[in-house]
């Protein structure tokens, strides 16, 4: 490629289905930035070698969607704190001989909370349920708001202590109670902002959350997006105020924007246009 356009993409496997294309596009037009960027559907295996084509090709930078982040962690020559902690990487920059990996979730996450949806995280009580990677990417961002209480939950419990046990030596100077909750426990339990961090796959049937979690005055947020789930229905027949991913997918697409440009584009708009389709 010898046009001057940047040139980006999304990695994935699927991927048709992503909405990262159209966002960039948008927060480009926006700031009068003429790029390219397209989905690129890597084959399981085959992930480096996907990644060293776009090098070769001149990319300026990537995002990585699943399966790959923990691959891209281990691809990236120089990580961020957030990737380092989260041990995974959704924006990676091509800067000569080098490979820098970022991971924008956490940061996306915490955003549309307080941006978009006026949560102040600061004291409030939140459970997340959930132990792989995608509540792993976003546990120290939220740590950083100093909510007073963390509770981490999973269907397997060992998962969420392994997760805990890494975490505190990140998080020891945050003074915040951050600790795991069997699942049984959870309706003894007063939560401001309860979120789903497991995949679409599971019901609450099988996460075995009792209705009694949700109340009047707490946020239900459930990270996936473009639907209404299982899990925000039964939080809005208790009365809950939920909300979808959507948001969190736009500002952490913002973040690696800014990492790319070094401009922070307005989000609303994008998020508005996306929920009118």
């Amino acid at each position: 490629m010898t046009d001057l356009k940047k040139h980006f993409a999304v990695i994935g496997n699927p991927i048709h289905h992503s909405l990262s294309p159209q966002i960039h596009i948008a927060f480009a037009k926006e700031n009068g930035l003429d790029i390219d960027y397209e989905a690129v559907l890597s084959p399981l295996d085959q992930f480096k070698n996907t990644m060293h084509q776009l090098i070769q090709q001149k990319f300026t930078g990537a995002n990585v969607t699943l399966p790959f982040k923990k691959e891209a962690y281990q691809l990236a020559t120089t990580h961020s704190s957030h990737a380092k902690i989260a041990e995974a990487v959704n924006t990676l920059e091509f800067k000569e001989n080098e490979i820098i990996g970022h991971n924008t979730d956490g940061i996306g996450l915490v955003r549309d909370l307080e941006q978009n949806l006026n949560v102040d995280l600061k004291s409030k009580k939140i459970l997340l349920i959930g132990a792989g990677g995608a509540a792993e990417g976003v546990i120290y961002s939220m740590l950083e708001k100093k909510p007073s209480e963390l509770m981490l939950t999973n269907r397997t419990i060992e998962k969420s202590r392994a997760i805990k046990n890494k975490m505190d030596m990140h998080a020891k100077g945050f003074n915040v109670n951050f600790n795991v909750i069997e699942i049984a426990k959870l309706p003894h339990q007063y939560f401001d902002l309860i979120i789903n961090a497991t995949s679409a796959n599971f019901n609450n049937a099988e996460l075995g959350i009792d209705h009694k979690v949700f109340h009047e005055s707490s946020l239900a947020y459930d990270m996936m997006y473009g639907k209404e789930t299982s899990y925000m229905k039964h939080a809005k027949s208790q009365g809950s105020r939920v909300s979808d991913g959507l948001g969190m997918l736009v500002e952490q697409a913002a973040e690696a924007f800014f990492i790319w440009h070094h401009i922070k584009p307005h989000t609303k708009s994008v998020i508005e246009s996306l929920r009118a389709l």
